[in-house]
């Protein structure tokens, strides 16, 4: 590749789509799409058993589900703050990044070519992604271990926020494609349903369903503080607030009337 093509970017220069796509400065991947894909798996796999050994460490009596939360939001905390963090903070230079998070960009680009243009909606989503929710993501994790209550609240936040963001990333390609024929991803079927479909699907599936859980949890929460605060009402406040009225009337008669009786006797 020329210099000319790699400062201005030029037709069939690069795989993606459109082929007549202008990347200025754009370099190659040379690092060979197993080796990519094996080394995201790997880490993946690495976040998921520190987490595991620290979450037994911690809490040896950890359920299974509480587990898998934890591993899922320590993963989601590398990703979010690290690797989408990356993006936002390179995203003018995207085309000519030649390092491993760089390539692994470009490899998924092939299936969504915003991530090589500046698009304002992807910087802006996935910066928003690595500042709040990549933090956040680390906080709930540990407090899943911790088994402290917060992590519900926290739990429904981040998750509906990455559903949010999900969802929008979703619409705004199909929309683009259906109303201005604005096309982003690479003909080939395994680009669309592979990387833009399933690996994006992962959070709008477990988001949701951990909104499902954390709901339930803080719904029989409030129940419970409800029938409490109930049973402490009716301790206090008297059944029959009639009854209580004549008991105590009749009771001052009967003290007057001895009043009276005593009164006669002297």
């Amino acid at each position: 590749m020329s210099l000319a093509n790699n400062l201005n970017g030029s037709k069939a220069s690069h795989p993606y789509y459109p082929p007549d796509l202008v990347l200025p400065g754009f370099m190659p991947n040379e690092i060979p799409v197993p080796t990519l894909i094996t080394f995201f798996a790997g880490a993946a796999g690495l976040v998921f058993w520190v987490t595991s050994v620290l979450a037994r460490t911690t809490r040896s009596s950890i359920s299974k589900t509480d587990l898998l939360t934890a591993m899922w939001f320590m993963l989601c905390g590398f990703i979010h703050l690290f690797f989408e963090g990356y993006f936002a903070y390179h995203n003018g230079a995207m085309p000519t990044r030649t390092d491993l998070f760089g390539q692994l960009w470009k490899e998924y680009a092939k299936s969504d070519r915003r991530y090589l243009t500046r698009d304002s909606f992807t910087v802006c989503m996935e910066t928003v992604t690595a500042v709040a929710w990549g933090p956040l993501s680390f906080l709930i994790s540990w407090l899943v271990i911790k088994d402290h209550a917060l992590r519900h609240p926290l739990q429904i936040a981040v998750s509906l926020g990455q559903m949010y963001g999900d969802v929008l990333y979703y619409a705004i390609f199909f929309f683009d494609e259906t109303v201005y024929g604005v096309v982003y991803c690479r003909p080939e079927s395994f680009y669309f349903w592979a990387y833009f479909v399933m690996l994006n699907g992962f959070w709008i599936v477990i988001p949701g369903w951990l909104i499902y859980l954390s709901t339930v949890e803080v719904t029989k929460a409030v129940r419970f503080v409800q029938e409490a605060r109930k049973r402490s009402t009716k301790s206090i406040l008297p059944v029959d607030t009639k009854k209580m009225i004549n008991t105590c009337g009749n009771a001052a008669r009967t003290l007057t009337w001895d009043v009276k009786a005593v009164r006669g006797f002297q």
